[in-house]
C-alpha cells in the first residue's frame, strides 16, 4: 500500500473537525484531504450533529439581528461561541437552513440588494443563488444528497415557500414553490407548478430535509411536505392533536440517522417523540417518551415544579416554561425557562448549555435554530 493510501485510510476513520485541522498541517495532507475522491467518500457516510446555529430575532421590528452564536451539541461543559462564524462571506446573513453540511442563507435586511447564498463553514466555501430576491415572509428548505453528487460536482436544491390568499376567501390559502437546482446552472430558479391548499402558517421557519422530502411544521396540527425531486406537496397529520391539552404545548420536528422524521412534543402530559413511518397515511410510532416528573426525577438539579410550571401556559400570548427549539440524530435542545438545555432520548439526561443572556436580549422571541453537522463537500464561488 502506497503512503498516500495508507494515510487515505486513516484519515477516513477520523471525524471532519478532526480532519480540518489536519489539512493545516503540511501541503500534502492538504492536498489529500482535498482531493476530490476522498472527499466524496467522506461524504457518503453520516456525520454526527456537532452543534445548532443560534440566531436572534426582533418580536416587531423588521430589521434582522446579525449575530449567529453556535452552540456545541456536547453532554460535557461548553459555551456558545460568537465568534465570527461565517465571516468567508460577502455580509453578514440571516441562516435558513442546514442540510448535511451545507448551510443556506439570505442577506441581513434591510440591504439594498439581498441575495440568498449556500455556503460551507467547514472550507468557508460559498456560492450566490443568481435569479431571485429574498423576502422575510417566505420559508426556505435546503435539500442536499451527498449520493446524488458525484467528484466533480455538489449538487443541491433549495425550496422557496410562498403564502398567499385565495381571491374567494381571505382565510383560504394556498402555498407556492420555487425551486433553485444548482446542475441547471446560473439563475436556475423556476416555479413549479405545484400548490398546496394550507391554512396554517409556516412555524418556526426552517425546512427539515428527511426521507428525500423537505418538511416544515405548522400551526394548525399538520406537517407541509414536499417532493423535491417529484415536486409533490402534501399535509401530513400530526401524531397527536393539541385541542387534547389543557394547557398549550410546544412542538419542533427534526431528523434522525436512518432518515427519519420525528416530531417532538413537550405537554403537560411530558416529553414525547414519534418517528414517521409512512408519509402518505400519516402513520406514526412512538419512539420515546418521558413524564415531566420522570424527567425531573432523572434531572433533579435542573428541573423543579415542573408540571406546574409547563401547566400555566393556558394562552399563546404566554411564554412557554420548556420550548423545544431544534431536534437531529436523538438530541433536543431546548429552552427550559431561561436556560438552554441539551436532552439525550438515549440516556434521558438533561445537560444546562448556557443561560439565554450569553445569547443575546432577543433570544426568547422565536429564534432560529439549525443543527449543523460539518462536511468537506465542495463549493465553487
Amino acid at each position: 500500500m502506497q503512503n498516500d493510501d495508507i494515510c487515505m485510510d486513516v484519515f477516513s476513520r477520523l471525524p471532519i473537525e478532526t480532519l480540518l485541522g489536519l489539512k493545516r498541517v503540511c501541503k500534502r495532507w492538504h492536498g489529500i484531504l482535498s482531493d476530490r475522491s476522498f472527499v466524496q467518500g467522506l461524504l457518503q457516510r453520516p456525520e454526527p450533529l456537532v452543534g445548532f446555529f443560534f440566531q436572534e430575532r426582533y418580536q416587531w421590528a423588521g430589521e434582522d439581528i446579525r449575530t449567529i452564536s453556535f452552540i456545541p451539541a456536547r453532554m460535557e461543559v461548553t459555551q456558545p461561541n460568537k465568534q465570527t462564524i461565517f465571516s468567508f462571506l460577502p455580509e453578514d446573513v440571516v441562516v435558513l437552513g442546514s442540510c448535511n453540511g451545507l448551510v443556506c442563507c439570505r442577506s441581513v435586511f434591510p440591504s439594498p440588494s439581498p441575495y440568498i447564498i449556500v455556503c460551507n463553514p467547514s472550507n468557508k466555501q460559498w456560492t450566490r443563488l443568481q435569479g431571485t430576491r429574498p423576502d422575510k415572509e417566505s420559508s426556505y428548505g435546503l435539500a442536499f444528497n451527498p449520493s446524488q453528487s458525484d467528484r466533480d460536482t455538489t449538487n443541491f436544491k433549495v425550496v422557496r415557500v410562498s403564502q398567499a390568499r385565495t381571491d374567494k376567501d381571505d382565510d383560504d390559502s394556498y402555498l407556492s414553490f420555487e425551486i433553485y437546482s444548482s446542475q441547471a446552472g446560473a439563475g436556475a430558479w423556476k416555479k413549479s407548478k405545484e400548490v398546496c391548499q394550507c391554512n396554517g402558517n409556516l412555524v418556526k421557519n426552517k425546512g427539515v430535509f428527511a426521507g428525500g422530502k423537505l418538511q416544515w411544521l405548522t400551526d394548525k396540527d399538520r406537517i407541509l411536505s414536499f417532493d423535491v425531486e417529484n415536486e409533490l406537496s402534501w399535509l401530513i397529520s400530526s401524531p397527536f392533536p393539541t385541542s387534547h391539552f389543557t394547557a398549550i404545548p410546544e412542538m419542533c420536528i427534526g431528523e434522525a440517522s436512518g432518515g427519519r422524521l420525528h416530531y417532538i412534543m413537550i405537554s403537560e402530559e411530558g416529553l414525547h417523540v414519534w418517528a414517521l413511518e409512512d408519509y402518505y397515511d400519516s402513520n406514526w410510532s412512538l419512539v420515546h417518551t418521558a413524564t415531566l416528573e420522570a424527567l425531573e426525577e432523572e434531572n433533579s438539579q435542573l428541573l423543579r415544579n415542573t408540571r406546574q410550571r409547563v401547566s400555566e401556559r393556558v394562552s399563546v400570548d404566554s411564554m412557554p416554561w420548556m420550548d423545544p427549539l431544534a431536534f437531529k440524530d436523538g438530541l433536543l435542545l431546548m429552552r427550559v425557562s431561561t436556560k438552554m438545555m441539551l436532552y439525550c432520548i438515549e440516556t434521558k439526561k438533561m445537560k444546562e448549555l448556557c443561560n439565554v443572556s450569553e445569547l443575546g436580549r432577543n433570544c426568547i422571541f422565536g429564534p432560529l435554530v439549525i443543527p449543523y453537522s460539518p462536511s468537506l463537500a465542495p463549493l465553487m464561488t
